[in-house]
């Protein structure tokens, strides 16, 4: 792909997934691929709030009275953010749209601008191996090195390789009951938009088990096919 060429019509990619499935990790390899934006919710928050938008003083004042941000206010948000120009070679959203509702507010948004949802990416991952996944995490205290109970045990037993340090932690949401819990809430919350995006014919089914490298390879043809 010339990387140099700026698309007429900026493509909208959504990827879809539960905690720990590397949407994120995928997101920043597709930006680095193709000079796509990642937008995710919180950042976009943040930065409005920062930047003090009309949009991000609203949301400011929503945070700071401990409720959740509407809708409304995440839509406008996002539409100053699309207006800005480094967005002219498409974006990947990521963790947003997460209801119908959501979805419909994004498509009308994108309608102004000529634009629609050219592919959301459902990173497909299997339960009882992610929270083998996730839940056997843990990190060196002192140096920061991670591990894995199976993956990446330690040469030596509660010994960090890195560093010698006895000294390592888990996360506590990191359990098989925390990690099992969120799993059944996004699939609970997700499961309405993967049928919204599979009626409109945009939903892609891509397998996340894997290595990152033979994900993000899927990935990239994927996009390519898109946008070609």
């Amino acid at each position: 792909m010339d990387g140099s060429k700026t698309l007429k019509t900026p493509p909208v990619f959504i990827l879809l997934g539960p905690p720990g499935a590397g949407k994120g990790t995928q997101a920043r390899m597709l930006e680095q691929d193709f000079g796509f934006v990642q937008l995710s919710t919180g950042d976009l928050l943040r930065a409005a709030v920062k930047a003090g938008t009309e949009a991000g003083k609203r949301a400011k004042a929503v945070m700071e009275a401990g409720a959740l941000v509407s809708d409304d206010i995440v839509i406008a948000i996002l539409r100053d953010r699309l207006a800005q120009p480094d967005t002219a070679r498409g974006v990947i959203l990521d963790g947003f749209p997460r209801t119908t509702k959501q979805a419909e507010a994004l498509d009308r948004l994108l309608s102004e601008n000529g634009q629609k949802i050219d592919a959301a990416i459902s990173l497909e991952v299997d339960d009882d191996e992610m929270v083998t996944r996730v839940s056997g995490r843990f990190t060196c205290a002192d140096c920061g090195e991670g591990y894995h109970d199976r993956f990446k045990p330690t040469r030596v037993a509660n010994t960090c390789d890195a560093c010698g340090s006895t000294e390592m932690t888990r996360r506590a949401d990191d359990t098989a009951e925390t990690v099992s819990s969120r799993l059944e809430a996004y699939h609970a919350q997700t499961a309405p938009l993967i049928s919204y995006y599979d009626g409109q014919g945009a939903l892609t089914r891509v397998p996340a088990m894997g290595a990152i490298d033979t994900i993000a390879k899927r990935l990239r043809s994927l996009v390519k096919d898109t946008i070609q």
